[in-house]
C-alpha cells in the first residue's frame, strides 16, 4: 500500500490510515444492519418506541387526564395543606376520588378516556420520533469518532437526548395542545373538541399556527427532562454491565431495565416538573390572556397559588410513573431485542 499524507487546514492526514478507519466503520455499520429487522437500527428503535408509547398510553390515560385537570385548575394549594386535618386527608386521596368521580359523572369512555386519541397520537409519534432521532444522533456521533466501538460519554448522551427532544417537540406540539384541552374539559362543555381532528381544525381556524404551538417554549424547557432521564438511564445501564458478568448493556435482565427506567424517570420528574404545569396552563388557554408568556405564567401561579402550585398534578404523575415507565421501557427493550434476534437469524 502506498503511504500518502496530505495537509488540510494545517492538519496532517494519513490517507492510508483514514481509509482503513472508514472501511472499518463501514464494515461495522453493515454488520449492525444485518442484525436489525428493517436494515436500520434507528428505524427498529423508532418502531419499538412507537409500540411502547401506545401500550403505556392506552393503559394509563385516566391518570394522565386527572393530572392535566389538576395542572390547569386554579386555586391556592398552600392553603389546602394548612387547613384542618379533614382537608389534608381529603387532599391525599384526591387522585383516586377524582378518577371515581369522573367515571361516575362523565362515564368511562367519555370521561376517563376523553382525549385518548390526541394522547395516543402524541405519545406514539413522540416516542417513535424521539427514539429514531436519538439512535440516529448516537450512531452519527459514534461513526465520527476514531473508535466506533467505544461508549458515548455522559455529555454525549445528554447532547443527543436534548437534540432529539427539541426536534420531537417541534414536530408534535400541536398534538399535545389538543390533548391538554380535551383532557381539561368535559365532552358536554361549550366548544369542547369532539376529537383530535376536530381539535386541530378548530384551533387552526380560530387561533392559527400560533394556537397550535402554544406552550412550545416551556416544552423546550422540558427537553431537559428527557435529557436527564436518558443520561441517567444510559449511565445506569453501563454501570450495571460493567459491574456484572454481563458485559454488554443489551444483555441485562428485564428487572434491571425496569429499575433503571423508573429511577431515571423519577429523578427527571422531580427536577423538571414545574415546566409541565406552565405548559398545561398556556396550552389550555384559548381567549383570556392570563398566561400570555412563560414569565407571566410562573409569576401568576407563584403569586396566587404559592410554590406548591408549580407542582400541581405531581401526585397522579408519580403514580403513573412506575407502571408507565415500566411498560414503556420494557416493551421498548423487548422489541429491540426481538428485532435484533430476527435480523440475526435472517442474515
Amino acid at each position: 500500500m502506498i503511504e500518502m499524507t496530505c495537509f488540510c487546514n494545517g492538519v496532517s492526514i494519513d490517507i492510508a490510515s483514514s481509509t482503513t478507519i472508514v472501511c472499518t466503520i463501514a464494515t461495522r455499520l453493515k454488520m449492525e444492519s444485518k442484525r436489525t429487522l428493517t436494515g436500520s437500527l434507528a428505524t427498529d428503535k423508532a418502531i419499538a418506541g412507537f409500540c411502547a408509547g401506545a401500550a403505556s398510553t392506552a393503559l394509563l390515560h385516566p391518570l394522565d387526564m386527572v393530572k392535566t385537570r389538576f395542572q390547569v385548575a386554579e386555586g391556592n394549594i398552600a392553603s389546602l395543606s394548612t387547613n384542618n386535618g379533614e382537608k389534608r386527608q381529603r387532599r391525599i386521596g384526591a387522585t383516586f376520588r377524582t378518577v371515581l368521580h369522573v367515571a361516575r359523572t362523565e362515564g368511562i369512555v367519555g370521561g376517563l378516556y376523553r382525549g385518548l386519541s390526541a394522547n395516543m397520537a402524541g405519545a406514539c409519534c413522540s416516542w417513535g420520533i424521539y427514539f429514531w432521532l436519538y439512535q440516529s444522533i448516537k450512531d452519527r456521533t459514534k461513526s465520527s469518532s476514531l473508535d466506533s466501538r467505544s461508549h458515548l460519554s455522559p455529555h454525549q448522551h445528554l447532547v443527543a437526548s436534548a437534540q432529539a427532544g427539541a426536534l420531537t417537540s417541534l414536530m408534535t406540539n400541536p398534538l399535545w395542545v389538543i390533548k391538554t384541552r380535551m383532557c381539561a374539559s368535559k365532552a358536554s362543555d361549550p366548544n369542547a373538541y369532539r376529537g383530535l381532528v376536530d381539535g386541530l381544525l378548530q384551533t387552526w381556524k380560530h387561533e392559527g399556527l400560533k394556537g397550535l404551538y402554544k406552550g412550545f417554549v416551556p416544552a423546550l424547557f422540558g427537553v431537559s427532562h428527557g435529557a436527564i432521564q436518558f443520561m441517567v438511564y444510559e449511565e445506569m445501564k453501563k454501570y450495571s454491565a460493567a459491574t456484572s458478568s454481563k458485559k454488554h448493556v443489551d444483555n441485562l435482565h428485564l428487572l434491571e431495565y425496569q429499575f433503571m427506567a423508573v429511577t431515571s424517570k423519577i429523578i427527571a420528574t422531580v427536577c423538571t416538573y414545574p415546566y409541565q404545569v406552565v405548559r398545561a396552563r398556556i396550552q389550555n388557554e384559548r381567549t383570556v390572556k392570563t398566561y400570555s408568556s412563560v414569565t407571566k405564567t410562573v409569576q401568576y401561579i407563584y403569586r396566587n397559588e404559592g410554590f406548591l402550585g408549580m407542582y400541581k398534578g405531581l401526585g397522579p404523575n408519580i403514580i403513573r410513573v412506575l407502571p408507565g415507565t415500566i411498560v414503556t421501557f420494557s416493551v421498548y427493550e423487548m422489541l429491540s431485542k426481538l428485532f435484533q434476534q430476527i435480523g440475526t437469524r435472517s442474515s
